[in-house]
């Protein structure tokens, strides 16, 4: 997708800081439908990311479309990965987004690769892939062709709604590789939801998501993360939040206190003194003494959440603690419904895959 006539000229000085000094070549677009919004594209060089961590395999591997993310949510930790490019972690990382237009072609050409292993691969766990820019540069369904036709397992966790879009597409890679799906649902207040994460799909949305992707005979978990001290840490919280996320088909609840690095406390510590300035005290005290709630106040919540989560019948699914996603039930057990190809089996007929393949081969620049 390009958007003609809206291009900014990128070479003027504090245009693109840090991508220019990478490459000369990349575009800018603004477009009313965005209004505040620049888009930033880019041509990538690669597409799969190494994770190390100390999940069931010795790493994991993401894929970041997008950088930058228009949900603007204010405590999200993704935040500082913007400064790299001289981009604030603030309002930069809301309105200046960088988008990778050649991502589903670079990704064909590396899951070609003899040596790649067929590891499972995370989408979300930084940027949000269908964040609304989605909807114009539509670069998930080629992502998901090619991992599906490669035999790669994936998963995918988001607060946008724009992913049924892609459902029939989804249950087709059902059919050939492990798909984990899970939507971001944190708060269930529509004042706070819309304050703390202005540029998101309401809850009831989200909600619908999680129905929607159920009525297509896929589980769905509900990561309800973060849980916000003093905010939506309440019992009667914590139980609306399980009564919604059961009612509408949701087959696990993941859930964490807030984490807040550097660069993400500033920024929603800046929005806690606007709205809940009473709570500033509380705050300061709780993360004083680094990113991480205290061990106290995460024991205190695990002994609030889980006799809910077991009540509601939402038992936690695991966590991947290299990638922060779902743990692949590519590296557990085999999901039901989801096959891959062995040699004299009859192949499912991919068609919806087939067509969203990249076929052009696009040039990398950096």
């Amino acid at each position: 997708m390009r958007w003609s006539g809206q291009e900014l000229t990128t070479e003027q000085a504090g245009a693109l800081p840090g991508l220019a000094r990478l490459n000369n070549l990349v575009r800018s677009v603004r477009t009313p439908e965005f209004d505040g919004i620049t888009f930033h594209e880019v041509l990538a060089k690669s597409a799969l990311n190494r994770v190390p961590g100390q999940s069931a395999m010795p790493f994991g591997w993401t894929i970041n479309p997008y950088r930058g993310c228009s949900h603007a949510c204010t405590y999200c930790f993704a935040r500082p990965t913007h400064n790299y490019l001289d981009l604030d972690a603030g309002k930069d990382f809301d309105n200046e987004i960088i988008v990778k237009v050649n991502v589903a072609e670079v990704l064909s050409k590396e899951l070609a690769k003899p040596t790649w292993g067929k590891h499972p691969v995370a989408l979300g766990t930084n940027t949000d892939p269908y964040q609304r820019a989605e909807g114009r540069y539509r670069l998930m369904p080629g992502i998901i062709a090619a991992l599906a036709d490669s035999g790669t397992p994936f998963s995918i966790l988001t607060k946008g709604t724009l992913l049924r879009r892609d459902l029939d597409l989804l249950h087709e890679a059902s059919q050939q590789v492990p798909v984990d799906l899970a939507m971001s649902i944190a708060i269930y207040d529509d004042a706070l939801q819309q304050a703390v994460e202005p540029g998101t799909p309401s809850t009831k949305a989200r909600l619908a998501t999680v129905s929607a992707i159920r009525d297509k005979g896929m589980d769905c978990s509900v990561f309800l993360m973060p849980i916000l001290p003093f905010l939506t840490d309440t019992k009667a919280h914590l139980d609306e939040a399980m009564r919604q996320a059961k009612a509408a088909g949701a087959t696990g609840v993941l859930y964490s206190a807030l984490y807040l690095k550097p660069g993400v406390k500033e920024w929603y510590f800046q929005w806690l003194e606007q709205d809940h300035p009473e709570l500033m005290p509380q705050y300061r005290e709780l993360y004083k003494r680094g990113t991480y709630a205290p061990k106290e106040y995460r024991q205190w919540l695990a002994e609030r959440i889980q006799p809910l989560i077991r009540a509601h019948g939402l038992q936690r699914r695991r966590e991947d603690p290299a990638t922060g996603g779902i743990l692949s039930k590519a590296l557990t057990a085999s999901p039901a419904g989801a096959r891959t190809a062995s040699p004299g089996s009859p192949a499912v007929p991919p068609s919806l895959i087939a067509a969203e393949l990249p076929l052009d081969l696009t040039p990398t620049l950096f």
